[in-house]
């Protein structure tokens, strides 16, 4: 279950261009605008594959009928540069509750193999709720993967939807291969890895061009 926004016209498509310009990323506000506003767009999207039961409201002139969501989602982000899309997902979910997953790479000093790592997580209760997680790069699938398997064996969600910028086919192949009824909404989809896991073409480093280069270890 794959949407990929480039294979239909629409403004995601000039966003996604802006985001992997090399003259325009380094506008920092704009790169997380851009971003932010893909989260809000692939929200409004996630919306309407949800479930939803009517309510009777009451107006100055009457009484309605109208559709709520059954049950509110968690928004998980993972940090940092999971941020602006989890702030445009924040934006059209506003009932929604909230989780967060700190976790990077440690490459090796020796060669191209890296770790992941994944040193704080906190959620609400998941059962039988939409988990929408955001995610700007999903590369090799692996920081993806170990954050969705700690968090379903706290609780079994409804379903799971993941949002990224950028994806790389491999990582949705690893996904899906561990979850099958995943559904991964992505501005892009590109074909290659570099040896250390980057994206080609992809952007550079989404979390850097967010907030500033982080101090190598």
């Amino acid at each position: 279950m794959i949407t990929n926004f480039d294979n239909t016209n629409s403004i995601i498509s000039e966003w996604i261009r802006e985001i992997r310009d090399t003259t325009i990323q380094v506008d920092r506000m704009r790169f997380r605008r851009n971003l932010e506003r893909l989260g809000e767009i692939a929200g409004y999207e996630i919306s309407k594959t949800l479930q939803y039961e009517e309510v009777l409201v009451s107006t100055p002139l009457g009484e309605t009928n109208c559709k709520i969501l059954k049950k509110q989602p968690v928004i998980v982000s993972i940090m940092r540069a999971g941020l602006p899309l989890y702030n445009g997902l924040l934006n059209v979910f506003d009932k929604a509750d909230s989780s967060f997953i700190g976790a990077y790479r440690k490459h090796s000093r020796n060669d191209d193999s890296f770790e992941i790592y994944q040193q704080y997580l906190t959620s609400p209760e998941l059962a039988g709720r939409p988990l929408i997680i955001a995610d700007p790069m999903l590369a090799t699938g692996a920081s993806l993967n170990l954050a969705i398997s700690t968090l379903v064996d706290y609780d079994l969600p409804s379903e799971i939807h993941v949002v990224t910028a950028i994806a790389c086919s491999v990582g949705i192949e690893l996904l899906i291969r561990h979850y099958p009824n995943i559904h991964i909404w992505t501005g892009a989809i590109d074909e290659e890895l570099t040896a250390k896991g980057y994206i080609v073409p992809g952007l550079g480093d989404a979390g850097d061009l967010c907030f500033g280069n982080k101090r190598q270890s």
